[in-house]
């Protein structure tokens, strides 16, 4: 009787034990200012969670907020383009 558990083992493992492909890290890299602006939210946010927040807590949220929002637009809109060499 054959034993089916370690070769159906290394047909899944090569499935998710991979590097990502060029694709992936391009896209990784043009995300990467939107994930960095909510890294910085995050930080902001993280600083207020024991202790009462100040005017200056306030301003920095609100401003790590507006970036979250610009770089999430400014990402949206590339998705808008056309692609290139592609022309109407």
């Amino acid at each position: 009787m054959r034993f089916i558990g370690t070769v159906q083992a290394v047909v899944t493992a090569a499935e998710f034990d991979r590097e990502p492909t060029v694709a992936e890290l391009a896209g990784i890299e043009v995300e990467m200012p939107v994930i960095l602006a909510e890294v910085e939210l995050l930080d902001a946010q993280i600083m207020t969670l024991d202790r009462p927040t100040s005017e200056v807590d306030t301003r920095r949220i609100r401003r790590a907020q507006r970036k979250v929002l610009a770089e999430r637009r400014r990402l949206a809109n590339l998705g808008r383009q056309a692609p290139a060499g592609v022309g109407a």
